[in-house]
């Protein structure tokens, strides 16, 4: 690929409201297209916001109806603000365009940053993001004098952690040591350039999730660089790191679609 261009839109008390970004990415959309402008990575914070990919069920979104903004791009909803770093890669894909490759960058580049600051994540089968692996449900500890072996998430798929007591909210993921996400990842493609991106958790108030089931997963939780690494951990610190990341795995990379090998019959 050619070489990226990094614009940090804004942060902290300059955090980009998300209509502002939004509006922001469909004009650097447009003049990648016309290739007015080379590869573009926006970095930025964003004010608190729910966002809802084309996906989102009504069941997933807040009871009390706190505003969500529906936006173009794929997944479900998802939350962002302070301590979250957003990414959104601008890029131009060569057709036919391989979209799972793409993601699969993006995550690349988000588990190499984890492992700088000594976190180890992983990649979960048919979950896009980047997790934190749990502790086997055999090895979790119990809370309260319950046991696990009844734990309504385990068994019951309509089971909705929004109606119950923080033992079971996403945020509480850390001492259920359930898988975790700490990144979440949704994109669109239109005229074969790339939109929006990842949203990366380093040190947000993970409360926020529980309003939701973030990405319409019922079964995980909602991991931060800051909670797993146990200190303090600021964006400022994440920044230039995630940023050399992702340069080096989106200008290495080779965006030609992946061959998929037919099976022998």
């Amino acid at each position: 690929m050619s070489e990226l261009r990094f614009v940090r839109m804004g942060f902290g008390a300059d955090a980009v409201d998300y209509q502002e970004a939004w509006d922001e990415q469909r004009q650097v959309h447009a003049a990648r297209f016309a290739d007015e402008v080379p590869d573009t990575v926006i970095l930025l914070e964003h004010p608190p916001v729910y966002t809802a990919g084309r996906r989102t069920e009504d069941s997933e979104r807040p009871l009390d109806g706190t505003p969500v903004i529906d936006v173009d791009r794929g997944g479900k909803i998802t939350w962002h603000g302070p301590g979250q770093l957003v990414g959104y890669p601008i890029q131009k894909l060569p057709r036919p365009v391989d979209v799972v490759a793409h993601v699969r960058r993006l995550e690349e580049a988000i588990i190499r940053t984890c492992a700088e600051f000594g976190l180890e994540t992983t990649r979960v089968e048919g979950r896009s993001g980047v997790w934190v692996l749990g502790d086997p449900v055999e090895q979790r500890p119990a809370l309260g004098g319950l046991s696990l072996d009844f734990d309504p998430r385990l068994n019951d798929e309509e089971f909705d952690p929004r109606l119950n007591g923080p033992e079971y909210a996403p945020s509480n993921a850390g001492q259920r040591r359930e898988d975790r996400k700490i990144a979440a990842i949704g994109i669109r493609v239109a005229k074969g350039v790339t939109m929006h991106g990842f949203s990366f958790n380093v040190n947000p108030d993970n409360r926020w999730f529980d309003r939701i089931i973030p990405c319409g997963i019922r079964d995980a939780g909602v991991a931060s660089l800051a909670n797993e690494l146990g200190r303090d951990i600021t964006i400022e610190e994440v920044l230039p790191v995630a940023e050399r990341h992702l340069r080096d795995v989106l200008e290495n990379a080779d965006p030609k679609p992946r061959v998929i090998e037919k099976a022998s019959a």
